[in-house]
């Protein structure tokens, strides 16, 4: 049975609450390894404590019966001592073979024909670059991973700022983004679906709140958005495209952020082109919708505490014609 994440997470955000985050439900091979790794060794915990219990029980009992016959107890404990001994070495070293043959298996993902992924942490927000080796299609986008079903994605991972940690619990393991040191994931998910990640190394003050949605989608349907991605982002109306750009522009927007088909240069925000396409904004804490939208630009600071984003300060006509441009892309 999926496990939604209402109430813990973004209650207004829509069909976000869908998204599963769950360990013990893999969607891929990476993380089913990993599950089989987890029940491994907590039935051989479980074993082992389940005896632990036993032989205190049978020693009280035993004390208590006084059948226990103390010239006897110097005879046999080196033969139990050997016995505790051993039994605990061949589970500790069952334990360490299993996680030998998981972790060689988290790297045995072919890398031909992968789909590329550079993925940078900041604080507090996540940043994509795609390269596809097979159509050459190369694109930015934000806080939102799309994945085709079935094939293989190596996704390298970097931060911009302090340690973070990435943790898709349906697809993969954590693994921690420390700058200036390289990491790599490499992953498939054969289940379509809506799954949810997260930092999971406390990284700031809205550590919590920076959650990476990654859609899983049929080949065909992931091709479609990778192509409309791929595209530069205008404004299918001149005259808004005019406004709303102006006001962009004017207002400093364009020093953080970037559109692919402007002369905007930011690269400190995320990259706006296609925003409309996402399902959330500020890292899924609010869903992508105009009154969001508008608070968020308004005064970014009262909703994501230690954000670098300015308040605005617009006039109703600005924000108008601003939200009607960013909508339109």
């Amino acid at each position: 049975m999926a496990v939604s994440l209402t109430g813990l997470w973004a209650p207004a955000a829509g069909a976000q609450r869908d998204a599963w985050q769950h360990v013990l439900h893999p969607a891929g091979p990476q993380a089913e390894t990993i599950a089989r790794l987890w029940h491994f060794t907590l039935g051989l915990c479980t074993a082992v404590f389940v005896l632990t219990l036993l032989a205190c029980a049978v020693a009280l009992w035993r004390a208590r019966q006084r059948q226990l016959i103390t010239t006897s107890l110097p005879r046999r404990l080196p033969w139990l001592i050997g016995w505790a001994v051993g039994l605990s070495a061949m589970g500790l070293a069952a334990l360490f073979a299993a996680d030998v043959v998981a972790s060689r298996a988290l790297d045995q993902l072919p890398s031909a024909q992968a789909l590329h992924i550079r993925l940078t942490a900041r604080q507090w927000w996540w940043e994509a670059h795609y390269s596809d080796p097979i159509d050459g299609r190369r694109f930015v986008t934000a806080n939102e991973l799309h994945l085709p079903v079935g094939r293989a994605v190596i996704i390298d991972l970097d931060s911009e700022d302090v340690i973070h940690s990435l943790w898709l619990p349906n697809l993969h393991g954590k693994l921690d983004l420390i700058p200036g040191k390289s990491a790599q994931l490499r992953l498939r998910a054969d289940q379509a679906g809506l799954y949810r990640g997260q930092c999971a190394e406390f990284c700031g003050l809205e550590h919590a709140r920076m959650a990476l949605l990654v859609r899983a989608e049929d080949p065909a349907d992931y091709a479609r958005w990778a192509q409309h991605q791929a595209r530069p982002a205008q404004a299918h109306d001149a005259g808004v495209s005019a406004r709303g750009l102006a006001v962009f522009t004017e207002h400093g927007c364009a020093q953080c952020h970037a559109i692919a088909g402007t002369s905007a240069p930011g690269r400190g925000g995320p990259d706006l082109p296609h925003l409309p396409s996402r399902s959330t904004l500020a890292a899924g804490i609010l869903p992508n919708e105009r009154g969001f939208l508008a608070g968020w630009i308004n005064d970014a600071r009262s909703l994501k505490t230690g954000v670098i984003m300015p308040p605005a300060h617009l006039q109703p006509q600005e924000m108008t014609a601003l939200l009607d441009y960013l909508e339109a892309l």
